[in-house]
């Protein structure tokens, strides 16, 4: 059975917004969790969850691929759709998710996890998988649930890989945005300075094991699919790969169209995407990020007027820990929310 942390008090807190401009975060670390790993890691198996009644469906996507979706508990009353985009080999098994759909109990809104081509039920049907920058997907899904719910606004929340891919997918739509707030939390920003940092010290144990996970997926596609031609690499050198450049470098960009990892890099990064965004946006990151270095902290001058980037000095990757670690909770469950109900009643004002 999937868990979940338990249902938070969703009413009026004390958090502001400041757009266009960044500010110290509204997060204080507990004096026994400042490192950043301890940040990372812990939350993971110290916050009590309890279960979720997800109910699954299917897109097929217009390649005629599928993409899982998991709809959390539907709300007495539903009065706009909230979509939650995992990070990089995520799924609803993820922490973050799970404390995520806890954080909107209590409010008028819809949740639902979208997952990326094989992150959930095995491998996809295509060759191309998912990447940093892959919008096209989340567009899609997107226009469907407009159909579904034509007359309810609909909301965005993307962690890590998929906050990254959320701010870009702002930056590219601007006026045309599907979502009419979004919120992106420890997003790699700068891949390519994200590949260097996350290949250093003890954050090489983060990058093994998402490496591992990248590369039984591949094999597992390889042993029912030709991918002469598409990948610079065969059955046999998969597990050569060992840093995400090398994967980028040999799978990522060859499979996805880009001439190279750096190419992807460039590309795919949403830091040139932020002064693009239209609709009201928050931007949530913690300078100790193991998978990232203050290069991917932006520039004021690169965030539109519509950007509240919210920078902490703790907080390591999507953790932002509260409480006592016999009693831990998370912050990002009441911050997220929060603003998404201040965005929900300005848009039905």
């Amino acid at each position: 059975m999937t868990n979940t942390p338990t249902p938070q008090r969703n009413e009026p807190t004390a958090f502001t917004t400041e757009f266009g401009r960044i500010r110290a975060a509204q997060y204080q670390s507990p004096s026994w969790c400042k490192n950043r790993h301890i940040q990372t890691i812990w939350g993971r198996y110290a916050i009590k969850r309890a279960p979720i009644a997800w109910d699954f469906s299917e897109f097929v996507t217009a390649d005629d691929d599928v993409l899982h979706i998991a709809w959390a508990p539907r709300p007495p009353r539903v009065e706009g759709v909230v979509v939650l985009f995992h990070g990089l080999e995520g799924s609803v098994e993820s922490h973050y998710i799970q404390d995520m759909v806890a954080g909107f109990v209590g409010l008028p809104l819809q949740v639902v996890v979208m997952h990326f081509r094989g992150c959930w039920q095995g491998p996809n049907r295509q060759h191309r998988a998912y990447h940093s920058g892959e919008t096209s997907d989340a567009q899609a899904f997107t226009a469907h649930l407009q159909t579904l719910y034509p007359n309810l606004p609909l909301y965005a929340v993307g962690f890590s890989l998929g906050g990254n891919m959320l701010l870009k997918l702002a930056g590219e739509t601007k006026q045309d945005n599907p979502f009419k707030a979004c919120v992106s939390i420890s997003a790699p920003m700068r891949l390519e300075q994200c590949a260097k940092a996350i290949s250093r010290g003890f954050s090489q144990v983060y990058e093994q094991k998402l490496l591992r996970s990248m590369r039984a997926n591949l094999r597992q596609k390889m042993a029912t699919m030709d991918y002469s031609g598409r990948i610079r690499v065969s059955a046999a050198g998969v597990g050569n790969l060992s840093t995400f450049y090398k994967f980028d470098e040999n799978v990522t960009a060859p499979l996805h169209g880009f001439a190279g990892a750096d190419d992807y890099y460039q590309k795919a990064s949403a830091m040139g995407f932020l002064k693009h965004i239209t609709t009201p946006t928050l931007v949530i990151h913690a300078l100790d990020d193991p998978f990232m270095n203050a290069a991917v902290v932006p520039k004021p001058t690169a965030l539109s007027t519509n950007v509240a980037y919210e920078l902490s000095r703790r907080g390591g990757h999507v953790g932002f820990l509260e409480g006592m670690p016999w009693n831990t909770t998370s912050w990002l469950p009441r911050r997220v929310p929060d603003f998404i109900a201040q965005q929900h009643r300005v848009h039905s004002a």
